[in-house]
């Protein structure tokens, strides 16, 4: 008599296991496409840090500056004092 193996063309867990730990594997080899090709290089802004009143810094756009209004050139020390709130 012959044997013939029933299991011979069955999966086991032990033959799933590969497949399943290569197919986790798949995100990181990179073969999907990203948006971050596709997307185009914007141009980095220039920024300028000023001095606040009570001396904390802030990050301004350097084309904000330019595109700024002076109102008073000549301004006191007294007066900007008052203006900013300030107290002698």
């Amino acid at each position: 008599m012959k044997h013939k193996k029933k299991n011979e063309k069955l999966i086991t867990r032990r033959g799933v296991l590969p497949i399943l730990g290569g197919s986790l594997l798949i995100p990181f080899l990179g073969f999907g496409n990203t948006d971050i090709d596709q997307t185009p290089i914007e141009t980095e802004e220039e920024y300028q840090i000023l001095l606040k009143p009570d001396g904390s810094t802030v990050k301004v756009k350097a084309s904000a500056l330019k595109n700024s209004k002076v109102v008073n050139k000549k301004v006191s020390n007294k007066l900007f004092l008052n203006w900013l709130g300030k107290k002698l």
